[in-house]
């Protein structure tokens, strides 16, 4: 699987179910990481922090 794919995935038995995974991370093993919502929140929050400590430099 690849980032632009997609599939449902379906949870492993045992495991609370998972939303529509739309793109998913390779980690340094090699696995698949599935993007959360988390992710792509922490990482916008990230940019944001940049930018705005940016502006203040300049």
């Amino acid at each position: 699987m690849n980032v632009q794919s997609n599939h449902d995935h379906h949870a492993k038995p045992g495991c609370a179910p998972q939303q529509k995974v739309a793109g998913a991370l390779i980690d340094a093993q090699g696995r698949e990481v599935p993007i959360t919502e988390q992710m792509i929140q922490q990482a916008c929050k990230a940019l944001e922090e940049s930018r705005v400590e940016r502006v203040r430099k300049d």
